[in-house]
């Protein structure tokens, strides 16, 4: 799930989530999710294979638990997104680096996005993942990304 944006109006927030769903059989399904005081609601879904009518239904009430996880409520008890999220203690140095280049080749054993993977372990965003990741592979943690001729 990725927040992707908020609309604040009338003393409200409205928040727009993409959320990926990915099942043991194969089965996946996008949607994007709005999250309001009034509820979950689902303004785009894509499924391989496609949705059945009962399914679509209860869409939201699937979606209902992570999104409220991503989000806390305010005074008044309409929901909100968190802001910044307090980034996990994450260990420096050496130590660090080692259990950075476990996560990545964890997840790529796993055939998960290792760099994602980097990224919710360490708290960091993406380009700063990327220059850990670098830093471990100098290190020789990582395999070289590229072999030179």
């Amino acid at each position: 799930m990725r927040h992707a944006w908020n609309v604040r109006a009338s003393g409200g927030v409205t928040s727009w989530f993409e959320v990926r769903l990915a099942f043991a059989d194969g089965a996946r399904v996008e949607a994007l999710a709005v999250l309001s005081a009034q509820g979950v609601r689902i303004e785009d879904v894509r499924a391989e294979p496609p949705l059945s009518l009962d399914d679509l239904a209860v869409l939201g009430e699937w979606l209902e638990g992570p999104l409220a996880e991503a989000c806390r409520p305010v005074s008044g008890g309409a929901p909100r997104p968190t802001g910044r999220r307090a980034r996990p203690a994450w260990p420096g140095g050496r130590e660090g680096q080692r259990q950075l280049a476990q996560t990545y080749r964890t997840a790529h054993r796993q055939g998960a996005d290792p760099v994602l993977a980097v990224m919710c372990a360490t708290g960091h965003s993406r380009r700063r993942a990327l220059r850990l990741i670098g830093r471990a592979r100098d290190e020789g943690l990582l395999t070289p990304r590229r072999t030179r001729r």
